[in-house]
């Protein structure tokens, strides 16, 4: 019975959820005011806004790395108390071990869960062979590209088959045609199993490539949701290709209308401050 409930429940719930910075000089920060955001099982959703809106504010919430000030999270049903073990987190800064090959920094993933070496060994290169670097598996993280180091990351994190991704701005470094090619590497290996996904971007035309959903974020401080739309283009999606499609134009231009206005309001914003 625990089992069914929690399966039907989402993967991700913020509920009323508000985050408050104490500031150094006394006083608090209003980093996002009360939030709800709900991430069914399987469900891929972005998340994009102005700098500064609390994008990464939610998607650490939804860790377990921050707590909220008021309002609840919950995943697949249960409120989160500290850390978020159901998911992987893939942020801007990779977490390779610059001592570790490219195997063992996939392979030492599965240290915490007791794995013998040589079965985690064994997975670790069926992971860096589903993501392209099966060739690499000896190099260093400095003998790697960008993009292959992003790569190593992503088998780091999937190798240990979490529920949920956390992503905040993971391939931001990269240049555009490198971002394209990972992220069709992420959706091909998302179609495999359908995890839900929450993704922090700063860029509207990856949102809609990737996701079911694209959640808009309002200028801070308290910033909120103040948009959020089904992405009705169909899957699977090259994101080169799929950008040509009418359809694609369209929900950009809807999406853009709301999110211009913010990105406005944040730039006013540090124009008075900085005046």
């Amino acid at each position: 019975m625990g089992e069914s409930v929690q399966a039907a429940s989402p993967a991700i719930a913020l509920r009323g959820v508000s985050v408050s910075f104490l500031l150094p000089k006394g006083g608090a920060y209003a980093a996002v005011a009360s939030t709800d955001l709900v991430v069914a099982p399987g469900e891929f959703v972005a998340i994009v806004g102005p700098t500064g809106c609390g994008k990464s504010t939610l998607l650490n919430v939804a860790a377990g790395l921050i707590q909220p000030s008021t309002g609840s999270a919950s995943i697949f049903g249960r409120p989160l108390a500290g850390l978020n073990a159901e998911a992987g987190f893939l942020f801007q800064q990779d977490a390779l071990m610059p001592w570790k090959t490219a195997l063992d920094n996939v392979a030492v993933a599965l240290e915490p869960k007791g794995v013998p070496r040589r079965q985690a060994l064994e997975r670790a290169r069926d992971w860096l062979d589903r993501v392209g670097l099966a060739a690499f598996a000896d190099r260093y993280p400095h003998m790697l590209s960008g993009g292959q180091k992003k790569r190593v990351a992503l088998a780091q994190i999937l190798i240990r088959d979490p529920r949920i991704l956390l992503m905040d701005e993971p391939f931001g470094p990269l240049d555009a045609q490198t971002r394209q090619i990972m992220g069709n590497l992420l959706l091909d290996l998302w179609a495999q199993d359908r995890k839900a996904v929450l993704f922090v971007t700063h860029d509207l035309e990856e949102a809609i490539a990737l996701a079911d959903r694209v959640v808009v974020m309002s200028a801070g401080p308290a910033a909120v949701i103040v948009g959020d739309t089904m992405i009705d283009l169909g899957r699977p999606r090259d994101i080169a290709e799929i950008r040509t499609e009418p359809r694609f134009h369209a929900i950009h231009k809807q999406i853009w209308a709301t999110l211009r206005g913010e990105v406005q309001k944040a730039y006013a914003q540090g124009e008075g401050r900085r005046a």
